[in-house]
């Protein structure tokens, strides 16, 4: 019967993310982007400057601080989903899938523009001395006769709330490469995640300020050193990435085959669910930030989508250069990074456990204040309860699921949750602003 069931699911999933994702994510983001005049192409110098123009502001009593805000949103798109989620693209879509990847950033990019301001926009003061916004308070916006859509997006995004699959890759990473009873490491994950969570976005972005940044040198110093050593292969595996993006990819190896569709289908599915292009968890913590110029923040969202497309591409990279995407026997999608990294670095069974840790925890912490929130938002009195109750059952349970079958249920959540949201953006484009540095951010400022 469970087998059924996902049987049933992972063809709902394929059809959604080969067929309608694709069509929403590049309508929606080429109508914006052609309308807008390729701005998140055009401003993007002027949107790096941003993010040091922040730096010289300090603390306000409303709110957090900008750039934590920027940190604890690139601590859920920045993570697992990156090294072990996006390289499984390849794995079931082929190299085409890269190409993909990048065209789902790019157009992507403007949406999750869109989607940031308007989170921004309809915002709210809370009693917490912070703001709770986000697609629950857009949609009521964008469908005033609908009101079960924004009780339906927050249902949904405490669902998506407990990031199941990242929590089995660490729980599966630690538990057989250093050989710790696999309780015990639920027991301290657990533990963990909730204490971040209870804090907020104030604890999480502190904690996401300090790690983002070492997990994000680290990373890159590693996946740059594998490339530039197979750097002579480098041109033949990008004409390889283009043809079968359009031509879709013959069986080698262990690699049984694939169509264009399906490397269209994974490519924009891992980059949608690595970067949170238009699925909403990102709206509601980038809503916290204590400044009252909605394009300043959305701003910042651009420049994370270019951050997180950067960290899939090295990882894609990595598997595809070093051959092991096509390994006579396939190798599971949490270790095909590890077997990349070990050709070239010594004790990586150690290593990769703890690297995992590092960059899967900030995803799970961010996802569980999300979905604390929106816990709060459909039951305020005992939300917070119920959720964490929900939240810790289920990571225990998951944890004996197959990662293929944790990371469908994420897929399929964000699938729904895609649909609404990127409708509800589209009602309310005329709202949303698109203003360089030099036509002056600060004249349409957002009062609470």
């Amino acid at each position: 019967m469970l087998n059924a069931i996902f049987h049933f699911l992972t063809g709902l999933d394929e059809f959604f993310w080969g067929y309608v994702a694709f069509g929403l994510i590049i309508v929606l983001g080429s109508y914006l982007t052609i309308k807008n005049k390729f701005f998140q192409i055009r401003e993007f110098p002027s949107i790096a400057k941003s993010f040091f123009q922040f730096m010289k502001g300090g603390e306000s009593e409303r709110g957090v601080h900008p750039l934590r805000a920027f940190f604890a949103s690139a601590g859920g798109m920045i993570g697992i989903g990156n090294v072990v989620g996006i390289v499984t693209a390849v794995q079931l879509g082929g190299p085409g899938a890269l190409f993909w990847v990048w065209m789902a950033g790019m157009i992507g990019a403007i949406v999750k523009y869109g989607e940031i301001y308007l989170g921004l926009k309809y915002r709210v003061p809370n009693d917490r001395g912070g703001y709770d916004g986000g697609p629950m308070y857009f949609l009521k916006a964008a469908f005033k006769k609908t009101r079960f859509l924004p009780i339906l997006a927050a249902l949904l995004l405490c669902i998506y709330g407990v990031e199941i699959y990242q929590f089995t890759v660490i729980t599966d990473s630690v538990s057989s490469n250093w050989e710790i009873n696999r309780f015990l490491v639920i027991a301290v994950l657990l533990g963990l995640v909730v204490y971040a969570g209870l804090g907020g976005v104030k604890r999480l972005g502190k904690i996401c300020s300090w790690m983002m940044p070492i997990f994000m040198v680290v990373y890159s110093l590693m996946a740059l050193w594998i490339i530039g050593q197979e750097i002579t292969a480098l041109p033949v595996i990008l004409a390889g990435v283009f043809k079968s993006a359009f031509t879709g990819q013959a069986a080698i190896g262990g690699f049984a085959g694939a169509s264009v569709i399906l490397a269209i289908q994974h490519g924009i599915a891992r980059a949608a669910y690595s970067g949170d292009i238009g699925i909403g968890y990102d709206s509601i913590i980038q809503a916290e930030s204590s400044t009252i110029y909605p394009e300043r923040q959305a701003r910042l969202a651009i420049l994370g989508i270019f951050i997180d497309n950067l960290v899939c591409t090295m990882s894609i990279l990595m598997v595809l250069v070093t051959g092991v995407w096509k390994a006579a026997e396939p190798i599971q999608g949490s270790h095909l990074v590890q077997v990349a990294l070990s050709h070239y670095f010594p004790m990586m069974d150690l290593f990769m456990p703890l690297f995992l840790i590092f960059c899967g925890y900030t995803t799970i912490i961010a996802f569980f204040v999300v979905g604390l929130k929106c816990a709060r938002y459909l039951m305020p009195r005992r939300g917070t309860a119920i959720f964490t109750c929900y939240a810790m059952s289920t990571f225990v349970l998951f944890t004996f699921v197959n990662q293929t079958r944790t990371l469908l249920v994420m897929s399929i959540a964000g699938a729904m949750l895609l649909i609404i949201n990127i409708i509800g953006i589209y009602r309310l484009r005329h709202e949303i602003v698109f203003s360089s540095e030099a036509e002056g951010i600060e004249a349409r400022p957002v009062t609470d």
